[in-house]
């Protein structure tokens, strides 16, 4: 992944300046263009977003938006990656910053997933046959090729949003098999624990260590294989900051991301996926003090929303939780991103277009699979 140098002119153009950058041209492009916008994003980017959501949600909006040739994804490496998946034929997906990537995205990667994927059906105590197949499941939050991986093996993709739904359909199927969660650690766990497995028949696979450092006895009583991940923005909570809130308002509301640690979960009032700490702290009582265990810039956003609701929102954490990465999406990149497109559709024979999310489509028609399976999944809950 390569970023161009920001050109010197953009940084150093006023607020102003980049404001009417941005705008001319989203007025020139007019429906050719969507730009979405992650709920972590900061302010000064969500003003320009057609739509906002999680990495999934803007993904399928995008895919619904057949007049829109360009796709402006402010989010993170694999958020576009999902987008160009799930995109009609004939979009491009562009991210503003190509450094601004994901670290638990990171922490699967795609020899080591397959490295483990041998060791599983090989070992005789595992006890991964037909019967007891094991089933990859992996978070949106992954690479294409672990989607893929996913959609080769028989798996699934999940959100935070319908993890337990996809657990619960594996489990229907086949209560014997065993799930391999990836990359996030900490969600398969909260959602198992919540589901009645206890910890006990829960493995956390080390990719570091030889034979993930899984005893092979071990191995054979688990019912979920959890891969050593986790999110550096919810790793920053934990149980303490809670009882400190508790200790200072007695009837406050806490409220946190199943990212979040085992420990933290446990000790909250509720735990959910974005969309559900939205709902939640919206349809609150006014007067009722709510604690987030969530990224920065979503916190101050409810912070000042709800404050006309007379519902006092702020984060769990003292210090500044922040998706560094997320961050590097800036206005300065967007207006650059966006002039550039502006160069290539007058002369898109003569001009390259930069940051061009593609997906191979060796890994797109597997990693699609996986998608459309959680998808199918999630709407006959629905249903």
């Amino acid at each position: 992944m390569y970023q161009p140098p920001l050109p010197e002119k953009y940084r150093h153009l006023s607020e102003s300046e980049v404001f009417e950058r941005i705008t001319q041209a989203r007025d020139t492009l007019g429906r050719r263009l969507i730009i979405l916008g992650h709920h972590y994003q900061r302010d000064a980017i969500i003003q320009f977003a057609d739509f906002t959501g999680d990495s999934l949600k803007l993904s399928q909006i995008a895919a619904e938006q057949s007049q829109a040739e360009f796709i402006v994804f402010c989010g993170v490496h694999f958020m576009a990656e999902s987008a160009d998946i799930l995109s009609a034929p004939g979009q491009i997906v562009l991210l503003p910053d190509m450094t601004a990537g994901c670290s638990m995205a990171d922490m699967a990667e795609i020899d080591q997933v397959e490295k483990c994927r041998r060791y599983l059906q090989q070992n005789p105590a595992g006890n991964m046959t037909d019967i007891n197949p094991f089933i990859p499941v992996c978070y949106v939050n992954s690479a294409a090729a672990i989607k893929a991986f996913c959609g080769r093996h028989n798996g699934i993709c999940c959100t935070s949003s319908n993890c337990r739904d996809i657990f619960e359909y594996i489990w229907n199927r086949n209560p014997e098999a065993v799930i391999l969660f990836m990359p996030d650690e900490h969600l398969g766990r909260n959602t198992a624990y919540d589901m009645g497995i206890k910890l006990q028949h829960m493995s956390l696979w080390d990719p570091d260590a030889p034979d993930g450092n899984i005893p092979p006895d071990q191995l054979g009583q688990s019912r979920i294989i959890l891969w050593k991940g986790f999110c550096s923005v919810h790793q920053e909570f934990t149980p303490e900051q809670i009882h400190r809130a508790r200790e200072e308002n007695p009837e406050v509301n806490v409220i946190v991301h199943p990212e979040c640690c085992f420990e933290v979960v446990r000790e909250a009032d509720y735990s959910g996926s974005t969309a559900t700490i939205i709902n939640t702290i919206h349809n609150a009582e006014p007067g009722s003090s709510w604690v987030v265990g969530t990224e920065m810039n979503l916190v101050k956003r409810l912070t000042a929303e709800m404050a006309q609701k007379n519902i006092r929102v702020r984060s769990l954490s003292d210090c500044p939780c922040l998706c560094e990465t997320m961050y590097r999406i800036d206005p300065a990149h967007l207006a650059w991103l966006l002039d550039e497109l502006l160069l290539y559709i007058k002369a898109p024979d003569r001009v390259k277009l930069p940051n061009r999310i593609t997906v191979p489509e060796t890994l797109k028609q597997d990693a699609l699979k996986a998608l459309e399976t959680m998808l199918d999944i999630t709407a006959a809950k629905v249903k």
